[in-house]
C-alpha cells in the first residue's frame, strides 16, 4: 500500500467521535475553517492502524474532536 498525502501545514488527522453513539470516524480537521473531512469509519483498532498507516501518521499527531 503506498503512503497517500495531505497537506500537514492545512490539515491535521483527526478521530471524530460522538459522546451518544460512540461511533467514531477518521479524517482531517482543516486548520484554517475547522472544517472535518471524513475517510474511513472506525470499528476497531485494525481499522485505525489502516488509517495511520494508509497515511503515514503516527498516532500521538491525532487529535479527538467530540
Amino acid at each position: 500500500m503506498s503512503v497517500k498525502e495531505y497537506d500537514s501545514t492545512k490539515m491535521q488527522p483527526a478521530i471524530m467521535s460522538s459522546i451518544c453513539t460512540g461511533e467514531k470516524v477518521a479524517g482531517f480537521k482543516n486548520l484554517e475553517n475547522g472544517s472535518f473531512s471524513d475517510v474511513m469509519a472506525i470499528k476497531s483498532d485494525k481499522d485505525m492502524k489502516k488509517f495511520l498507516k494508509m497515511y503515514g501518521i503516527d498516532e500521538k499527531d491525532v487529535v479527538k474532536i467530540y
